[in-house]
């Protein structure tokens, strides 16, 4: 018998500034963060996978990236895309990828903490 995975457990972005990206998450994605998070991350209290922004790892530099995370698609579920999508816009926060139907309900991406590019989907 062969093992098997049941999917993603725990994600998280690596970046120069964790307090930065931290603020970003909580100020305009409305993350909370869990109650115990190690010294080098910040861990949010998202369900069912927890999310962290994190230091780099010894040998990762982003400056030698056109964008961070380039191939990874990351989306995260929201009640209400549209409301979020304005609320982003009045932010200030860069729009990658317009407001579209996808099989997930409406969808748009936009530029999360140090250039990643992150998808909200739902409502």
């Amino acid at each position: 018998m062969s093992v098997a995975i049941d999917g993603p457990d725990f994600v998280a972005l690596q970046v120069r500034d964790v307090a930065a990206a931290a603020a970003f998450c909580e100020q305009h994605l409305g993350l909370r963060r869990a109650a115990v998070s190690p010294p080098h991350a910040v861990v949010f209290d998202t369900k069912p996978t927890p999310f962290a922004v994190r230091e780099l790892l010894p040998g990762i530099n982003l400056a030698d990236a056109a964008r961070p995370g380039l191939g990874v698609v990351l989306w995260f579920r929201t009640p209400d895309a549209h409301q979020l999508h304005d609320q982003l816009v009045a932010a200030g926060i860069k729009i990658l990828a317009p407001m579209a139907n996808s099989p997930f309900g409406p969808m748009f991406s936009f530029e999360g903490p140090e250039g990643y590019t992150l998808t909200a989907h739902g409502g």
